[in-house]
């Protein structure tokens, strides 16, 4: 269940006034549930406002993958259609950031000794949130190329996180169970990478 009440609503309207289609929309929203639900039964139906971030990474990666010029200009005079018309501004980036760094600690899907880590990442970010805005020249590029060195250090320790999965498989089991184990592992990045769902049941 989904609630779309008050300023949600204009949210929603954004997105149809901006051409994202509505498939697209409805993927985005699933890929929200698919991570909210990973946790279990929930008794409240989620905002949409919770969907936003995972809808117009959706559309953007729609947009890459058709090779569409931006997104049409919508009635209305700015707010997140402008914003897909640019491209996201760098708010707006570090906001869908700090959300992805909150879910990737909560699921601890790099493991629990990175908590540290995405910890301290999401804690520079917020505070660079706060002054993005406003940024301009030389601070501008300072905070893109610290967004660039936060990015490789998260996927260091994310390679390395899957390089000791893989290590430990090769340790502990024969070449054909590896094999098996280095194909389930690709195959839940892909899953995940495009938001698929495991279609066959057990």
């Amino acid at each position: 269940m989904i609630r779309v009440t008050g300023p949600s609503f204009d949210l929603v309207s954004g997105w149809s006034s901006s051409g994202v289609p509505l498939k697209i929309a409805f993927e985005g929203i699933d890929r929200y549930f698919e991570r909210y639900y990973r946790r279990g039964p929930r008794r409240r139906p989620v905002r949409i406002d919770r969907c936003a971030a995972d809808v117009l990474d959706v559309f953007e990666e729609w947009r890459r993958a058709v090779g569409i010029g931006p997104a049409r200009e919508p009635a209305g005079d700015g707010g997140d259609g402008a914003e897909l018309r640019r491209g996201p501004s760098l708010t707006s980036h570090i906001e869908r950031v700090l959300l992805k760094l909150s879910s990737a600690r909560a699921t601890a899907v790099l493991g629990t000794e990175s908590d540290a880590l995405l910890d301290r990442i999401s804690s520079e970010l917020d505070v660079a949130r706060a002054a993005s805005g406003g940024l301009r020249g030389e601070a501008r590029r300072a905070l893109i190329e610290r967004l660039a060195a936060a990015d490789a250090e998260l996927m260091r320790v994310a390679r390395r996180s899957i390089d000791d999965g893989l290590q430990r498989a090769i340790d502990t089991e024969a070449a054909d169970q590896f094999a098996r184990a280095h194909r389930a592992l690709a195959d839940r990045l892909v899953r995940e990478r495009l938001g698929l769902p495991v279609v066959s049941y057990s």
